[in-house]
């Protein structure tokens, strides 16, 4: 939708009588003053609420999500740092087999990205959290974790160990 609006300084009359004449109305657009003389075109209307008033509904739900993510902390927190690190692992993997099925055009779940590196990032989080606990600086800290990135063991995520598996039980069934 395109909004016209036509702003003049001088006469008020002759933007009414324009506005009315494309059958618009003026009361909706006057809280629009500038100092543009001429025609502006916008796209989009914009809402003339007060901040006040916008998400108002939204509010609860907010509250809800940081529930959720308390809870979710909580869960992390009482997790060792080495089920933290496997867990960083698989979560690594599944982000890389979203990536490979977004090149490849496949359906997935945009949403999924954004969910799963918060998800990393709030375990990466806990651990050094941990580490400051330990009194490890920051220095070390980065040198610990190069260590540990090395030492990874390459393996397949588990939304595709859960496939392989059922790929192998379904041969299982046509040999037998």
């Amino acid at each position: 939708m395109i909004v016209l609006g036509v702003s003049s300084p001088s006469s008020s009359s002759s933007v009414h009588h324009v506005l009315t004449s494309l059958g618009i109305s003026p009361q909706l657009h006057s809280w629009r003053a500038s100092s543009f003389r001429g025609i502006r075109l916008d796209t989009g209307v914009r809402a003339a609420t007060p901040l006040s008033y916008r998400g108002g509904a939204s509010g609860g739900r907010m509250m809800v999500n940081m529930a959720k993510r308390e809870e979710e902390m909580k869960e992390i927190r009482a997790k060792t740092t080495e089920e933290i690190n496997e867990e960083v692992i698989d979560l690594k993997g599944e982000l890389l087999m979203l990536r490979l099925q977004k090149s490849a055009r496949n359906e997935f779940k945009s949403s999924e990205f954004g969910r799963m590196r918060k998800k990393i990032a709030r375990m990466l989080t806990v651990k050094r959290e941990r580490e400051i606990e330990e009194g490890i600086n920051k220095r070390l800290s980065r040198k610990l974790d190069r260590k540990w990135k090395r030492s990874i063991v390459v393996r397949p995520p588990p939304s595709l160990r859960k496939k392989q598996e059922e790929q192998k039980a379904a041969e299982a069934e046509k040999s037998s």
